[in-house]
């Protein structure tokens, strides 16, 4: 990934994250908690030790997409040996023609050669199409976290 990939990479992803924390928090804090998670897991941005921020191309050379692979950051036990797909992300352009796929399975290629034993990612709940692409490529519900809004009972809070 080149500087200016990266940069494209990391408004992107910054930018979607904060749309779907947004719907959870106001906008302002789901943009800045965006750009803390890239300034915690990237400090030396594309740079940063044992994290690789890949390009996908297709056969006629064209950028069509990119990938974030690390450490899994959940650092909970049993996870020595595990990775993290942080990001993916094909480009509107060439969607639904089995990128997605093939991103994956580079990923899937990557993490073997450095020694880890899994892949591991997070994806939000309504995210219908990526749900399918990761169940297409094998991946399983691991763990789930669900959320309600519910408001304060009056006086509480004020």
């Amino acid at each position: 990934m080149t500087p200016s990939e990266y940069d494209l990479a990391t408004e992107h992803r910054e930018a979607e994250t904060a749309r779907e924390l947004g719907k959870f928090m106001p906008e302002e804090l789901a943009r800045e908690r965006a750009q803390r998670g890239t300034a915690q897991f990237l400090p030396d941005g594309a740079d940063t030790a044992g994290h690789h921020l890949v390009v996908a191309e297709n056969g006629s050379g064209e950028v069509v997409g990119n990938a974030w692979i690390g450490p899994d950051p959940r650092r909970a036990s049993g996870t020595a040996g595990a990775a993290w797909l942080y990001d993916i992300n094909v480009f509107p352009a060439f969607r639904r023609r089995g990128y997605g796929s093939g991103i994956l399975s580079a990923a899937e290629e990557l993490v073997a050669r450095e020694g880890w034993t899994s892949l591991g990612l997070n994806v939000f709940g309504d995210n219908e199409a990526a749900i399918a692409l990761y169940q297409r490529n094998g991946y399983d519900v691991s763990s789930m976290s669900l959320r309600k809004s519910v408001q304060p009972a009056p006086g509480i809070g004020s």
